[in-house]
């Protein structure tokens, strides 16, 4: 199943996720090996008119891994501990 299905099986909206400008670029980009650069990625999410929407996801869903609404995992978590 996959996330979209999964994601509409539990009543989420995940339209956005159709309109992200990732969904056209080179999936590597946003998974950097350790170490490996963020700023494609960060790029194309600085444009992206879904970002916000995708950063909530992240957050909600705590994805451990890649770049997300233009943050790497590490300025996630630290998002994460200021609300609390």
């Amino acid at each position: 199943m996959t996330d979209l299905v999964m994601a509409q099986a539990l009543g989420e909206d995940l339209g956005w996720q159709e309109r992200a400008l990732c969904a056209q670029t080179d999936p590597e980009a946003f998974f950097p090996e350790k170490g490996g650069s963020t700023r494609e990625a960060k790029k194309v999410c600085r444009s992206c008119e879904v970002r916000a929407e995708c950063l909530e996801y992240a957050l909600e869903h705590d994805e451990r891994f890649g770049i997300w609404g233009g943050l790497s995992e590490r300025e996630r978590r630290r998002i994460k501990r200021q609300a609390v």
